[in-house]
């Protein structure tokens, strides 16, 4: 059902961008509003946007394979590193615009109908972005959760668009539609690094934040029979996490044992980590061997 969630959000994304874009291009020549124009520029690169994330989505569900025994999931973060590179792109074209539109302003005409537009994207992008947060918060998935992010700015940016046409009304002064235009286009920057960012990590096998790792580490030692644990490592992968640890046992306990502790444990880790894939080591408490958390410090 996650899945099939996830590939509902992707193509929710596709069909909610067309239908502002069409809007969108309409109003804008109608009004010739920079702002307008900002808007619409953003909505297109969300449609390219949400056009790698579809792909990405139905590429990332596949199963492991021979070639891939991790599975699909980096598809997501490499699709969501692509979408902030389209952001940034569309934040300079808008700025190149709004330097235009500065250098010679034009006048703003049928805003009533613009501003229709406008409203009527807001509606959407909410309903879409509502969509999208509980599919992320029931999936995980990072490229549902950038192109959310796309949406979110949409939200803010078709705000801000409104009051623009309405201070240029009220006022009679074209300069608060450019200066929207820049904002929405510093906007998209301060978005396009946040999705980066995300992307990187998870494309770099960033560790789970520390009170996921706190809480791995709780549930491994509330055994009572563990004795420690140590090199405990973790990931995600797209809709996927993986946890991997050394788990201390008595020494004199039987293979058939130390597998069967070591099940629970895993049955434990799973019910709390429901998308974790996990992989247990099992060793004698107390041996004097090379391990990971002696090369990168006690705090790991």
């Amino acid at each position: 059902m996650t899945a099939r969630s996830v590939r509902r959000a992707a193509y929710a994304s596709v069909t909610a961008a067309l239908l502002l874009i069409a809007g969108k291009a309409a109003a804008y020549l109608a009004s010739g509003s920079v702002a307008i124009l900002s808007s619409l520029i953003d909505s297109s690169v969300d449609l390219l946007a949400s056009g790698v994330t579809l792909i990405s989505v139905l590429h990332a569900a596949k199963p492991a394979d021979r070639h891939h025994r991790f599975g699909h999931g980096k598809a997501e973060p490499l699709a969501a590193l692509v979408q902030a590179a389209f952001v940034g792109g569309s934040a300079v074209l808008l700025t190149i615009q709004a330097g235009a539109k500065a250098l010679d302003p034009q006048p703003i005409v049928n805003e009533g109908w613009a501003l229709g537009v406008m409203c009527f994207s807001i509606v959407i992008t909410a309903l879409l972005v509502s969509f999208q947060r509980r599919v992320v918060a029931a999936s995980g998935s990072v490229a549902i959760g950038a192109d959310s992010i796309h949406y979110v700015s949409d939200l803010a940016t078709n705000t801000a668009v409104i009051v623009a046409l309405l201070l240029v009304r009220w006022t009679g002064n074209s300069w608060w539609d450019v200066g929207l235009g820049f904002a929405v286009g510093a906007w998209l920057v301060w978005s396009a690094v946040r999705i980066a960012r995300g992307s990187l990590d998870m494309l770099m096998d960033r560790e789970l934040p520390e009170a996921a790792r706190a809480e791995i580490k709780r549930i491994v030692l509330a055994h009572p029979e563990a004795r420690g644990l140590h090199d405990l490592r973790t990931r995600s992968s797209g809709t996927a996490e993986f946890v991997e640890l050394h788990l201390e046992l008595e020494g004199e306990l039987s293979l058939t044992r130390a597998h069967e502790i070591a099940d629970v444990i895993e049955q434990q880790l799973r019910v709390a980590f429901p998308r974790a894939e996990v992989l247990i080591h099992q060793e004698p408490a107390g041996l004097d061997d090379h391990r990971l958390d002696h090369q990168i410090g006690p705090a790991a």
